[in-house]
């Protein structure tokens, strides 16, 4: 059985009276891509920040590569991606990826060469000696999620990495997660763009914090008794 990276069991969490989660069970594996989709205002993101103790649970247990987080130990090992672009806008986008890539633990012998690949995952190469505060939205998402890549983490956790991103870029940030999967890393990607859904190993809806349905996504369409995942997401939204 492949070691799970993240576990996540009966979560729960409200913001004063409003439940946002109400029962959240989710696992990522060594070499496994879970895919979390589900409208804006799911539970989403809370989810995320909820495993990665930015926010409190009030229920249930979250563990990061077997660890109760935050933990500042496991900065190196774990690729994290918001939904909000955390950079420093008075810097290029190399000087973002090398600060960064200090702060993760990269060696200072391999970075060069580690933000050569992640800039070339994401396009960025050309613009790398630009101010960040130049960066088109988009460009902004482009470095974070190169930021999130480098150190060749463990677990990558991707809040929405593909909005705002052509979808040529699209499939060649696709092509490297599955390279990542293939090669023992584990992957949460959450998403609303429901042809993403079919690119990953397992997939869970999200509704009302909620966890409606959970499997491959193939094993959910002849569940559902449908050939695609946004259908699988109207019926068990009720909608079809």
């Amino acid at each position: 059985m492949a070691e799970q990276l993240m576990d996540l069991n009966h979560l729960q969490k409200k913001f004063g009276r409003q439940t946002v989660l109400t029962d959240v069970t989710l696992h990522v594996a060594a070499g496994e891509i879970l895919g979390l989709i589900g409208p804006s205002g799911a539970g989403k993101s809370t989810v995320i920040k909820t495993a990665l103790g930015m926010e409190v649970a009030d229920g249930g247990e979250a563990l990061v590569l077997a660890t109760h987080m935050p933990n500042r130990q496991l900065l190196g090992r774990i690729g994290y991606m918001a939904q909000d672009d955390s950079l420093y806008s008075a810097l290029t986008g190399a000087e973002n990826l090398r600060f960064f890539g200090r702060m993760k633990g990269v060696a200072k012998a391999t970075l060069a060469a580690a933000i050569a690949h992640v800039a070339a995952v994401v396009d960025l190469t050309p613009d790398l000696n630009k101010l960040v505060a130049g960066y088109s939205g988009g460009m902004k998402r482009r470095l974070s999620l190169a930021i999130a890549l480098l150190g060749d983490p463990e677990l990558l956790i991707l809040d929405e990495p593909t909005v705002g991103i052509d979808p040529a870029l699209r499939r060649k940030i696709w092509t490297e997660l599955h390279r990542l999967r293939d090669a023992g890393r584990g992957v949460l990607i959450t998403t609303h763009v429901m042809d993403e859904a079919e690119l990953v190993d397992e997939v869970a809806l999200l509704l009302g914090g909620k966890v409606m349905a959970y499997g491959a996504p193939a094993l959910l369409e002849a569940q559902y008794g449908v050939t695609s995942i946004e259908q699988v997401f109207l019926k068990a939204e009720g909608v079809a």
